[in-house]
C-alpha cells in the first residue's frame, strides 16, 4: 500500500510495483485515509510518505504500529537529509527510501521489507548522521552492549544493517536461516533493543559500518 498526498507519486509508485508479478498494490490513498485503509486492506508492505500537509506521517506511523497486527511501515522522503527520519525509525518505521529510487531498484526493496528486512539508502544514511552529529555518540553503556557481541553476531549485526534479511544473510555467509534467526534474536536481547532497525541505527552510531566495508566479505 502507498501512502502519499500527491496522486502522481501514488500512481507513478502503484505501476512501477504492479509490473512485478509477486507483488500486488492492495490501495493508494492519502495519508488522512491511511490507517482506515490499512484496517480495510491489510497491507503487509506500507509505504508511507514521511511529509504530508494534510497529517503528519509520523503521526500516521505510530497509528499503524499501534494496530493489532500492525503492517511493515517504510518511509519515503524526498530530502537526502531529512530531519524526521531518525525520529521515524525510532518510532518503528522498517527503514525509509527516496522517492526518486530507481524504478528497477523499487520491487527488490518492498520484497527485502515483506521479508524482515531494512531498507536504509545508504545515500540517504550517511546524510541523516551528518546532518545530526549528536546522534553519532555512543555513550558507555551503549558502547559496552556493543562489546558483549560475539564476531559472528557483530558480522551479522552489519549485514541487518544493510538491509538483508535472515534468508540473505545466512545465503551470504553460509548458515540456515534458523541460525541466523538465533543470532538475530541474540543480538536484540545483547543490544537492548526491540527491532532490527534499532539494532541497525545502534551499529551505525558504533561505527559497524564502516569496519564492514573494509572487512573483506566472509567465506565462513
Amino acid at each position: 500500500m502507498v501512502v502519499d498526498d500527491e496522486a502522481l507519486v501514488r500512481s507513478g509508485f502503484k505501476l512501477v510495483l504492479s509490473a512485478a508479478d509477486d507483488i500486488e498494490v492492495v490501495a493508494t490513498t492519502a495519508g488522512a485515509a491511511a490507517v482506515d485503509t490499512v484496517r480495510r486492506k491489510g497491507p503487509d508492505v506500507v509505504l508511507l510518505d514521511i511529509r504530508m500537509p494534510d497529517v503528519d506521517g509520523l503521526t500516521v506511523l505510530r497509528q499503524l504500529r499501534a494496530l493489532p497486527e500492525p503492517p511493515v511501515v517504510a518511509m519515503l522522503t524526498t530530502f537526502d537529509a531529512d530531519e524526521y527520519i531518525l525520529t521515524a525509525l525510532r518510532s518503528g518505521a522498517a527503514g525509509f527510501l527516496l522517492k526518486d529510487t530507481e524504478p528497477d531498484q523499487l520491487a527488490q526493496l518492498v520484497r527485502t521489507l515483506a521479508a524482515g528486512g531494512v531498507v536504509m539508502s545508504p545515500k540517504a544514511s550517511r546524510a541523516v548522521w551528518q546532518s545530526h552529529p549528536g546522534a553519532e555518540v555512543v555513550d558507555d553503556e551503549e558502547a559496552t552492549r556493543v562489546g558483549r557481541l560475539t564476531e559472528r553476531e557483530r558480522e551479522v549485526l552489519v549485514l541487518i544493517a544493510q538491509g538483508l534479511s535472515n534468508a540473505e544473510i545466512g545465503t551470504r555467509i553460509h548458515l540456515s536461516a534458523g541460525t541466523v534467526k538465533d543470532h538475530v534474536s541474540a543480538i536484540l536481547t545483547k543490544l537492548r533493543v526491540g527491532s532490527r532497525v534499532q539494532a541497525a541505527l545502534l551499529a551505525q552510531r558504533a561505527g559497524l559500518l564502516d569496519e564492514g566495508q573494509r572487512r573483506p566479505e566472509s567465506g565462513r
